[in-house]
């Protein structure tokens, strides 16, 4: 593919500086809104005796438990403007520590509640948790939605997380939303907060519809009228290099579809068994409103069925996602960390990117010369935009966590990424691979000395 800049006109994403302080202080609202209704619910006086602690104990951690639950949810409707402010990885982050604070207070509603209704009652724990959910409209439901978010914890648990594929993962991730739909029976029938008044009523209600709303629009509706609209195709396989495929795609209006380089979209293709599983992947070409390029290594199922595309294959695809752009950019030098596939992204943005030349560095890590991706473009990129390109090639150090290949050992990384950059601290960091060798470049360069603003980094984040 020909690395000439496009000169047609491409759509690109908006981002506005008060989108992320609006979500943020809307979440943190609608928590201390729910504690308002806990208060004028008499929450504070039901304290006053043990059983009334328990209950009312039980009462708040349920309320908040389940507005963390529908945070949860909105967090990751792909919701357009919201993605564009955080990004995937700070979505992904605040997405488990909501998802794993609400269901440690849905733990403590269950074990508060049933405490104080079995002291209420003077009757036997076990009894009373055994009348509650027989007996009370929608706990049995309520009993089933929370096993199901109780599946979905222990599957996002790190080392859980480290043994299913990422296909497998999502899919039963999907449960969530299962768990939330069952558990809304329980809290508009019994619970009542949520129709003590009608404020109440109307906020819970309206909590409900905009997460359902959300996913919805966002999660259902949005892809299907984009690839509508785009009608994505595969163009042509091309193989770059060991176990490595590009897959070039063409479709229509793609000069109005909203993606700028650094992106990914997760991509299903209509070929064989399996292709219902959505996979993500980097663009690693600008996009030039004609056709996109995705690369991809084969790291399992989802990137080997690349290969076996054949032209003609249609293509599904959910996006684009991603802050690994010019948004985040705060100034005109650049300064690329690349360790093997990562670097696609890197790759469109060195092609997209306006710089002077001299302007822009690339590291790029590989084990073995015949593991560097793109050699011809890039090369083409350095004579043409100047962009000055240091392989670190050879086998990983073993001593400590690094960057750079064994041979630099000896020296400290900041060091060693000082002197091949002296005015490195006056450079946006872009940075893509592997987890550890991520935080090894992210490491090293803040104890180089660049500003935290200026470094940037983005995962697949599940």
């Amino acid at each position: 593919m020909s690395t000439t800049l496009a000169v047609r006109r491409v759509a690109r994403p908006a981002v506005r500086a008060w989108w992320r302080d609006a979500a943020g202080l809307t979440a943190w609202l609608s928590v201390l809104f729910v504690v308002a209704l806990w208060v004028s619910g008499r929450g504070l006086q039901d304290l006053a005796s043990p059983a009334g602690f328990l209950t009312s104990a039980g009462r708040l951690t349920g309320l908040v438990s389940a507005d963390l639950l529908l945070l949860q949810v909105l967090l990751m409707a792909r919701i357009p403007w919201v993605e564009r402010s955080y990004g995937q990885d700070e979505l992904a982050r605040r997405h488990r520590l909501a998802g794993f604070t609400s269901i440690t207070l849905l733990a403590a509603h269950l074990v508060f509640i049933t405490l104080g209704y079995a002291a209420t009652d003077r009757s036997g724990v076990l009894g009373e948790a055994w009348a509650l959910v027989t007996t009370y409209p929608g706990l049995l439901l309520a009993t089933a939605g929370t096993a199901a978010l109780g599946m979905v914890v222990v599957t996002s648990v790190r080392a859980a997380r480290r043994r299913l594929r990422y296909e497998s993962w999502h899919l039963l991730h999907l449960y969530a939303y299962l768990g939330a739909g069952l558990a809304l029976p329980h809290q508009l029938w019994t619970g009542a907060d949520f129709t003590a008044s009608p404020v109440a009523t109307v906020f819970w209600w309206g909590a409900y519809a905009a997460a359902a709303g959300a996913v919805l629009v966002f999660r259902l509706g949005l892809p299907v009228w984009l690839n509508v609209r785009h009608r994505l195709v595969v163009d042509q396989v091309v193989r770059e290099g060991p176990g490595v495929v590009s897959v070039y795609l063409t479709g229509r209006r793609l000069e109005r579809l909203p993606v700028a380089a650094g992106q990914f979209f997760v991509w299903r293709f209509r070929s064989g068994p399996g292709w219902t599983r959505g996979k993500p992947f980097s663009l690693s070409a600008a996009p030039d409103g004609r056709r996109l390029r995705i690369t991809a290594k084969d790291l399992g199922p989802g990137s080997r069925r690349l290969a076996t595309l054949r032209p003609g294959t249609p293509a599904l695809f959910e996006g684009p996602y991603g802050t690994l752009t010019e948004t985040v950019r705060k100034g005109p030098k650049l300064a690329m960390f690349a360790s093997g596939i990562g670097i696609t992204p890197l790759r469109a943005l060195l092609e997209e990117l306006p710089y002077r030349p001299g302007g822009a560095v690339l590291f790029l890590r590989a084990a073995r010369q015949t593991d560097l991706l793109f050699r011809a473009e890039l090369e083409d990129l350095a004579a043409r935009r100047g962009v000055r390109i240091h392989h670190l090639l050879g086998r990983r150090a073993r001593e400590r966590s690094s960057w750079l290949p064994a041979g630099y050992a000896p020296v400290p990384d900041d060091v060693v990424l000082r002197h091949l950059v002296p005015d490195i601290a006056d450079h946006d960091v872009y940075v893509c691979g592997p987890d550890a060798w991520t935080e090894a470049v992210l490491d090293s360069a803040r104890h180089a000395g660049v500003p935290t603003a200026r470094i940037h980094s983005e995962r697949f984040g599940w």
